[in-house]
């Protein structure tokens, strides 16, 4: 009985703790773009130590990124609650990744003019850095869902 009890705690622990990773997840989708870009640059003048006018021109940056990035969500939001909300194909998958990719490039070329060589480094690596997270986080999911 004992045992029973010890095991019955352990899973209802377990179930609270995947509930709040989930709320987590969507704290910054809850926010606004402003919202959002505000809180980005300031990482990121923590991060970088960046200069006044380096904060504005990051900010407006972060401001049109999330934008966008709010626009994608709200498209794939109406396609996925409508009757219509199939995978996409093979074109679109690669439309997307190509369109992403592009927004990726013209982002490093930003950040190249207003960062000094030194803070672009640093903003590199924690890309690469953040980068090998989600990957990781990625396939931890999908090992997850076969399960």
């Amino acid at each position: 009985m004992k045992k029973l009890m010890i095991i019955a705690i352990a899973l209802l622990t377990l179930n609270a703790t995947a509930q709040d990773k989930k709320n987590r997840k969507g704290f910054l989708n809850d926010l606004s773009a402003e919202e959002a870009a505000t809180l980005k640059t300031k990482k990121m003048t923590l991060q970088l130590d960046l200069n006044d006018s380096q904060q504005q021109k990051v900010k407006v940056l972060m401001l049109e990124d999330a934008k966008q990035k709010e626009g994608i969500r709200a498209k794939r939001k109406a396609k996925k609650e409508s009757e219509d909300s199939k995978k996409p194909t093979k074109e679109e998958r690669y439309a997307m990744a190509n369109n992403r990719l592009d927004k990726q490039i013209e982002m490093k070329k930003q950040m190249k003019i207003i960062l000094n060589d030194e803070q672009y480094k640093k903003w590199e690596a924690s890309l690469s850095k953040n980068g090998r997270k989600k990957q990781i986080r990625h396939q931890k999911n999908k090992s997850d869902k076969k399960q």
